[in-house]
């Protein structure tokens, strides 16, 4: 058994034989021809064409490449070119052109055909990706520069990975009829690691700061053991962008990223990344103006269109909605090819720029058709739907590119190219759609820890795509200590093609007795909603819901009060939900606010009725530089019963996310008797304010390691018992203050981020049982 290593056993015989056969005959005929007769020395004719050695490639092919007629006068270049057509065929191994008189003989060795294509040595990517890599493939002819470019194209996907030291060699072992087996034979090599990220020319934001921002991350001392962060060219690309966007959001318009540059370290084991930049200044608006020159144009209209301020920080985002929402006007006017030009006169003595909004008359250019390609699983409709033009609407190029922003937004595809081109007629042009598909659905198995669960694991699966139509379909099953809990979800984005969200949930929850409730409780509720935007940051949702929640197998020292619910119920209801959302996506970038108001009513059916109402309203601050962020919450909920009295299954009970430095179910309502007074029974209403902020502890950052302090106060009260218990039996569910103060370390690690709560109980009564200490920890693989 033969092996060819390196050049993969080609044995050609070269330009150089013909040449050298051409060359001899020539100086015998000009030695036996009278100079006269040296110009017809030169040229040829054969009668007849002999093809030897071809076993596969049928006579007439080789004939076709050689394209030297019967009886034709033929010069040498033109055999040569002859010899040149037959070797860039890529069909032979080796090729011979002898000419013997009036008789040309084509020797001609055929490359073998591939028998199996084999990858030895690969661990970290599996034999079908790579086989995906290269274009070789079984049954086809073998060609060593394919093999060699294969080689390459696997090595770079290696090097995509972060293994820059990894070697790939092509080898044919030879089989019998001419076939031969290709194996790559693959040396992986060690994953190549960032070492350092660091920047020069940065002034107002730290290094810290900055590579927060970045895809590409910094390996650090502890990362090592139990994550690594590779060095990918690619992303580099990736990065600059995220950070010119980073800083035009917070005003830096001459921003500039002077150079990037990867250096090898001395071992040749790790990457030195650093980012050259000029940060210049940050500007804010000033003053905002719309004129127009246009008869039909009211510019004081536009000018009330806008919610930017003076004195806000400057932000293109900003300005291309509020551009957007005039061009929308001018449509809702009847206005077509309306185009809004911002004109900035920038002043650098303040470190504003005025913004004058110049409504103009756009070229009348329609929209002929939009094409889309590379959608091999996705529907059409689905990336349609993302366009707000259709065939025949006036062309918007501002449209077209939040489209492609939707398109890319959908994470369906890996890549999203939208561009226009000029149409089969004046004033039209073509929309071109050129996606790459992508994997959208999971299979993940988790584990989980919370002081107030115990020890749980999970099983989830997710297709954000399903079947090619936009939808979500999840389901997930986590088993923990002293619960299980099931969900199936599907939801339409896009319900009667309109930005409606439709979607049907069926959840199943069960708890077993345990050190926090002596009796097992069961709930399983379904629900489809609709969902829509009713303004750029609030979206309404609207529901149905039928729920059972049943409460089994109490304790037979367990309070009169929860033994009173044993049974089960079923309640039946609508609700609503509106939320307004501004964190990250608002004026500023630095600060955000949530509101969230719910109201659930229960009655249609069913043997509860009630009124369950629950708010929340927050904001959120980065200060320093944004080093630190502060976060303040308040929150709340009553429940209002229509008739008869609430259920413990009903009622409210603060969690410790809710309320630290307290046990689950350690505060609110108790029963004023010693052997009950453990058992909560919780409340009707309740009310939690919350005040946190994070900061870094002056650890390296790649550590993951960071802080924050913490200071929370609430209560639980309210109960709605009038009857069924002796007269002695008393209640303490009065309103009652709790509060706690805390410090809290979070460690961003690869099994999970992870939060350690240490926290102090100010404010209690004598019942309540305080938590010290708190641990909670997810991670998904």
């Amino acid at each position: 058994m033969r092996q060819y290593r390196g050049g993969v056993g080609r044995r050609i015989s070269g330009a150089d034989t013909v040449r050298g056969v051409l060359l001899a005959m020539g100086l015998v005929l000009f030695g036996a021809v009278a100079p006269q007769a040296q110009a017809q020395s030169e040229n040829y004719s054969f009668s007849s064409i002999a093809i030897e050695g071809n076993q596969r490639i049928e006579t007439p092919t080789i004939l076709r490449y050689v394209d030297i007629a019967r009886g034709e006068a033929v010069t040498a270049g033109q055999l040569n070119d002859a010899y040149q057509s037959l070797i860039n065929s890529g069909l032979f191994e080796s090729v011979e052109l002898v000419p013997s008189g009036n008789r040309l003989v084509i020797r001609v060795e055929e490359f073998p055909t591939i028998n199996v294509i084999n990858f030895e040595g690969n661990r970290r990517i599996n034999d079908e990706t790579l086989a995906g890599v290269v274009d070789s493939q079984p049954r086809r002819v073998y060609s060593p520069s394919q093999a060699e470019a294969d080689a390459a194209a696997i090595a770079e996907a290696y090097r995509q990975s972060g293994r820059f030291s990894a070697a790939v060699n092509p080898v044919i072992i030879e089989r019998s009829d001419n076939r031969v087996d290709l194996v790559f034979e693959i040396r992986e090599g060690r994953v190549i690691e960032i070492e350092r990220l660091s920047f020069v020319g940065n002034r107002d934001f730290s290094d810290r700061r900055l590579r927060r921002v970045l895809e590409t991350k910094q390996a650090g001392l502890l990362r090592r053991l139990i994550q690594r962060d590779t060095f990918v060219e690619e992303r580099i690309e990736f990065d600059k962008q995220v950070l010119r966007d980073f800083y035009a959001s917070r005003g830096y318009v001459d921003f500039r990223i002077l150079s990037v540059t990867s250096e090898f370290s001395r071992e040749r084991n790790a990457f030195f990344l650093t980012f050259r930049i000029e940060e210049g200044q940050s500007f804010d608006f000033g003053q905002l103006t719309a004129s127009s020159d246009l008869p039909e144009i009211d510019p004081a209209e536009y000018r009330a269109l806008l919610t930017i301020r003076p004195g806000v920080t400057y932000s293109p985002t900003l300005l291309d909605r509020a551009i957007a929402r005039m061009e929308r006007y001018a449509i809702q006017q009847g206005l077509n090819f309306i185009r809004v030009d911002p004109q900035i006169t920038r002043n650098p003595e303040t470190r504003t720029l005025d913004v004058d909004f110049q409504i103009v008359q756009g070229e009348r250019v329609f929209v002929e058709r939009i094409d889309i390609e590379g959608n091999t699983t996705t529907l059409d409709r689905v990336i349609r739907r993302q366009f707000n033009t259709v065939e025949g609407d006036p062309f918007n190029p501002r449209a077209i590119r939040q489209s492609a922003e939707r398109i890319r937004a959908l994470g369906f595809f890996g890549r999203a190219d939208v561009e226009t081109r000029e149409g089969t007629r004046p004033q039209s042009v073509i929309v071109d759609v050129d996606v790459e598909e992508q994997p959208t659905g999971s299979l993940g198995f988790g584990l989980s820890y919370g002081t107030d669960q115990g020890v749980g694991a999970s099983v989830n699966f997710s297709e954000t795509n399903f079947l090619g139509r936009g939808q979500t379909l999840r389901f997930s099953i986590e088993s923990g200590t002293s619960s299980q809990d099931s969900e199936l979800t599907f939801i339409e984005p896009a319900f009667l093609d309109r930005d409606l969200e439709l979607g049907l949930s069926l959840s199943y929850r069960t708890t077993t007795d345990d050190e926090f409730a002596s009796y097992d409780t069961k709930r399983i509720r379904f629900s489809p909603s609709l969902e829509f935007p009713v303004s750029e940051y609030g979206r309404l949702g609207v529901r149905y819901f039928v729920a059972e929640d049943e409460i089994s197998n109490v304790s037979g020292n367990l309070s009169p009060v929860i033994a009173a619910d044993e049974g089960s119920a079923i309640s039946s209801g609508i609700g609503y939900t509106y939320s307004f959302d501004t964190r990250g996506r608002g004026l500023d970038p630095t600060r955000g606010v949530v509101l969230r108001f719910s109201q659930d009513f229960a009655g249609l059916g069913g043997d509860q009725e009630y009124i369950k109402t629950t708010a929340l309203a927050g904001v959120e601050r980065k200060i320093l530089n944004e080093e630190v962020t502060l976060r303040a919450e308040i929150e709340g909920g009553a429940l209002t019963m229509l008739s008869g009295e609430s259920r413990v299954s009903d009622r409210f009970f603060l969690s410790s996310r809710q309320m630290r430095g307290f046990e689950y179910l350690g505060l609110g309502p108790r029963e004023r008797d010693a052997a009950y007074e453990d058992d909560a029974l919780g409340g009707n209403y309740y009310t939690v304010a919350r005040i946190e902020a994070a900061f870094p502890l002056g650890l390296p950052e790649e550590y993951g390691i960071s802080g924050g302090v913490f200071a929370d106060m609430g209560s639980v009260w309210g109960l709605d018992y009038a009857s069924g218990f002796s007269g002695t039996t008393q209640f303490d569910d009065e309103f009652a203050i709790r509060s706690a103060i805390g410090f809290s370390v979070f460690w961003d690690t690869a099994i999970g981020p992870l939060r350690f709560n240490f926290s102090k109980a100010l404010q209690k009564e004598d019942y309540d049982r305080e938590r010290n200490f708190d641990l909670t920890i997810q991670t998904r693989f």
